[in-house]
C-alpha cells in the first residue's frame, strides 16, 4: 500500500498561493480533476473506504482505485494501483477485509476481489460469466448476495459471424446496453468459505437492489413482476429467504415505482422510496420516503408534505429515525424524520449539495458534499456540523482561478418565479459580459450550488454563464415539475428568456452578445429557443432533437411517448406542435454547433443531423460534430475536452467580434 500523509505545512503553503499566481481554468484542466465516490465506513467507524477515479491520459480513460481515510483525519492510504480499475468497495462485517469489483485477470467482466485492510495483494473470489452489477455482504460475513445478468451467447465466445439480432420486445433499445434481448438480472448467493454459488431467483423478470436483514436470514429486493414490465414502471419491494428454492413475498403493491429498500438496524422495519404517481409512466415525478414492517403491513408515507424529492435514506442506529437528502431549489440538504411522530428536522443546509450518506452501528457518519468552488469530497458529520476528511482536489484547485457563482431570480412573462445561478469571471458587481445561457438536461433535474466544470470553463473564457431552473425542473414541487407535461418548449422558453431579460436588467448580460447551449434536453430547448427568438448570436445544441415526430421508435422513450403524448397516428397534431423547431427552422438566424455521440440510443444522432441539414440547406452557419463510439454521455476524456474547447471556440467566433 502507498501511504500518503497530509502535511499541515504543505497544505498551508499551497493554500497561500495568491490569485495573481493562479492560472485561468482551461478545458485541458479536466484531465486533472479526480472523482471521489462510494464512501463506506468500517464496522468500527475508524476508517472510510472509497473510490477515486483519475484520467489516464495515455489510454484516454478514467481509472478508479480504492483509498482509505482515517476518520480522525490523520492518515490517508491508497489501497489499489495499476491499469485495471477497482470500484464499489465494501467492508467485510468483521472489518478485516475490503471487497471490491474489478475486471483484472478476467475475460468475463467484473469479479469480486478481497484485499486485507492491513496490506497485501488482492485475491479474486468469483469467476462469473454474466454481468455482475451489485453485491452485498450478509451481516454475519458468511455469504454475499449478487445481482448477475445473463451472459450473452450463454457465456460462450462470440461467433466469428455474429448472429442476427432478433427484436420482439416493446422496449427494445437502451443507451449503453444497446438492442435489448431476453437477458435478465437475477440474485445469486456466494458462500465465502466453500466458494459455492447458488441461484436464488430465476425466470423472465429482473431483480435488483438486494439488502440483507440484520439477522442474515432474509433479503429484500426490487422487481417488476407485472405481465409486461416493458410497458410500465411498476417496481415493488419483495423479500426472500436466503436459501435456494425459497419463495418470495411481495411487500408493496403501489402501481407506480417502489425502490431502494433499507432494513432498520433492529430488523423490524423496511424503509423505501416511492413515486408519487401510480401511472404506467410519469417523467415529471418525485420520490417520497415510506416505511413498513417486514411483512409489508402498517405502511406509512413519511415525506409527502415536503413536496420535494428525497433520496439516499439511511437509518440511525437506534432504528427510530431516518436520515435522507432533500432536493430543494438549487440545493440538496440533509434532513431526518422520526418514524414515531413524523417530525422532520433539518440537519445541515446551505448553498451547497449533498450527494451521499453513509453510516453504520459505530454511530459515525460520512457524507459527500460539493459547492460551486469544490468538487465532491468526503466530510464527517458530527452533531450537525461538517469536518472535511478528503482533499483530493486541493492541489489542482490551488493552481486555477475559478469563476464566481451566485443565485438570482427572475419572473417570466406569465408571472412565474424562476430560480437560477449565474457564473462570472470575477465577483465585480455591475460588470457587463457576453452571456451564455447554458441549459440543463433532464428535464427533471436542477442546476444547483455544486461544482459545475462546464460552466466554470465557459466563465473562465470571459463569459457570464446562466444556469436556469425552468419549469419541468425538480426542487420546486410537483406542480412546477409537471407544468410542461405534453407541452414541451413552451413554458421552458418563457422561463429561459425571462432569466436572460433579468440578467440584462441587472447589468450582467450584454444584450448584443448572447449565446445559448445545452446537452440532451438542454440541446432540445436550445433548438426551441432559437426558433422562437432571434436575439442569440451563437448556439451549441448537443444530443438534441427537434423533429419529434421522427424520433418515435428510434430512441428509448416509447413508454413515455405512448403515455404522455399518445401514438403519433392518433395524436399527430400534438407531435407536430412539439416538432416546432424543425417546422420553423426558417425562423432561425443563429449560427449553431450541433454535437452527438454516434452510439447514443437516448437521443439518437438523427435529431442533430436533421437540424444540421435544415440550417445548412438555408445557408445558416452550422457544424455537426460526431463522437465515435460514444453514448449519450461522453466518457472518453479527450472527447470531453474537445467538446469544451469547441464550445469556447464557437462562442468566441460569434460573441467576441
Amino acid at each position: 500500500m502507498k501511504r500518503v500523509l497530509f502535511s499541515i505545512i504543505t497544505l498551508f503553503l499551497t493554500s497561500t498561493l495568491s490569485a495573481q499566481e493562479k492560472k485561468t481554468l482551461k478545458p485541458t484542466d479536466l484531465y486533472r480533476i479526480p472523482a471521489v465516490s462510494d464512501a463506506q465506513l468500517s464496522p468500527d467507524g475508524k476508517w472510510v473506504a472509497y473510490s477515486v477515479s483519475e484520467v489516464d491520459t495515455a489510454k484516454d480513460r478514467r481509472v478508479s482505485h480504492l483509498w482509505m481515510q482515517s476518520f480522525d483525519s490523520k492518515e490517508s492510504l491508497q489501497l489499489t494501483h495499476g491499469d485495471e480499475a477497482a470500484s464499489s468497495p465494501l467492508w467485510s462485517p468483521d472489518g478485516k477485509y475490503l471487497s471490491f469489483l474489478s475486471s483484472r485477470d478476467s475475460k468475463t467482466g467484473s469479479q469480486i476481489w478481497l484485499i486485507d485492510r492491513r496490506g497485501g495483494e488482492g485475491a479474486k473470489i468469483t469467476n462469473i460469466k454474466g454481468s455482475l452489477s451489485e453485491y452485498a455482504w450478509s451481516p454475519d460475513g458468511k455469504r454475499i448476495v449478487m445481482v448477475i445478468g445473463d451472459p450473452e451467447n450463454k457465456g460462450k465466445e462470440e461467433p466469428k459471424t455474429p448472429r442476427p439480432i432478433v427484436i420482439d420486445r416493446y422496449h427494445f433499445k437502451q443507451d449503453i446496453e444497446g438492442y435489448l434481448q431476453h437477458l435478465h438480472k437475477h440474485l445469486y448467493l456466494l458462500d465465502i468459505a466453500t466458494q459455492k454459488l447458488d441461484t436464488l431467483t430465476r425466470g423472465e423478470k429482473d431483480e435488483s437492489s438486494p439488502v440483507w436483514s440484520p439477522d442474515s436470514k432474509t433479503i429484500a429486493f426490487v422487481s417488476n413482476r407485472s405481465i409486461d414490465p416493458d410497458k410500465n414502471q411498476n417496481t415493488d419491494i419483495f423479500t426472500i429467504d436466503a436459501r435456494p428454492g425459497a419463495s418470495m413475498l411481495q411487500l408493496t403493491s403501489w402501481k407506480g415505482s417502489d425502490n431502494n429498500p433499507e432494513w432498520s438496524p433492529d430488523g423490524r422495519f423496511i424503509s423505501y422510496l416511492r413515486s408519487t404517481s401510480d401511472a404506467d409512466y410519469m417523467m415529471y415525478d418525485q420520490q417520497v420516503l415510506c416505511v413498513m414492517d417486514v411483512v409489508g403491513e402498517n405502511n406509512k408515507t413519511l415525506t409527502l408534505s415536503l413536496d420535494r424529492p428525497v433520496s439516499t435514506q439511511t437509518w440511525t442506529k437506534d432504528s427510530k429515525n431516518i436520515v435522507f437528502i432533500v432536493t430543494d431549489d438549487r440545493t440538496r440538504y440533509l434532513a431526518s424524520i422520526n418514524i414515531g411522530n413524523g417530525k422532520i428536522t433539518t440537519i445541515n443546509k446551505g448553498d451547497y449539495v449533498f450527494n451521499d450518506i453513509n453510516t453504520n452501528q459505530s454511530g459515525n457518519w460520512v457524507v459527500q458534499k460539493t459547492d460551486p468552488y469544490t468538487p465532491a469530497e468526503l466530510y464527517a458529520l458530527e452533531d450537525k456540523k461538517l469536518r472535511r476528511l478528503t482533499f483530493h482536489h486541493q492541489n489542482w484547485l490551488n493552481t486555477v482561478q475559478l469563476a464566481y457563482g451566485k443565485g438570482f431570480e427572475s419572473t417570466s412573462n406569465d408571472g412565474t418565479r424562476v430560480s437560477g445561478i449565474v457564473y462570472t469571471p470575477d465577483s465585480v458587481g455591475n460588470k457587463k459580459y457576453p452571456l451564455i445561457l447554458f441549459i440543463h438536461g433532464g428535464p427533471v433535474g436542477q442546476d444547483e450550488f455544486g461544482f459545475d466544470a462546464t460552466r466554470q470553463m465557459l466563465a473562465a473564457a470571459g463569459y457570464a454563464v446562466a444556469a436556469v431552473n425552468y419549469r419541468g425542473s425538480n426542487g420546486r414541487g410537483l406542480d412546477y415539475c409537471k407544468a410542461i407535461y405534453a407541452d414541451w418548449g413552451n413554458k421552458e422558453v418563457k422561463d429561459l428568456l425571462g432569466a436572460v431579460d433579468q440578467l440584462e436588467r441587472l447589468g450582467i448580460a450584454d444584450p448584443d452578445k448572447l449565446g445559448i447551449g445545452g446537452w440532451s434536453y438542454g440541446g432540445i430547448l436550445t433548438d426551441y429557443t432559437i426558433a422562437s427568438d432571434t436575439r442569440f448570436k451563437a448556439a451549441a445544441s448537443g444530443a438534441g432533437s427537434a423533429l419529434q415526430l421522427s424520433i418515435y421508435g428510434s430512441d428509448q422513450y416509447v413508454l413515455q411517448y405512448d403515455n404522455e403524448l399518445g401514438a403519433p397516428w392518433k395524436t399527430a397534431d400534438t407531435w407536430i406542435r412539439l416538432s416546432y423547431p424543425f417546422f420553423h427552422a426558417d425562423k432561425i438566424r443563429t449560427p449553431v454547433l450541433f454535437m452527438s455521440g454516434l452510439k447514443d440510443f437516448n437521443v439518437p444522432t438523427i435529431g442533430s443531423e436533421q437540424m444540421y441539414q435544415a440550417l445548412r440547406s438555408q445557408n445558416i452557419p452550422t457544424e455537426l460534430i460526431l463522437y465515435p463510439n460514444q453514448f449519450h454521455g461522453l466518457t472518453k476524456p479527450s472527447y470531453q475536452v474537445d467538446r469544451l474547447q469547441r464550445y469556447i471556440d464557437w462562442y468566441n467566433k460569434y460573441l467576441k467580434k
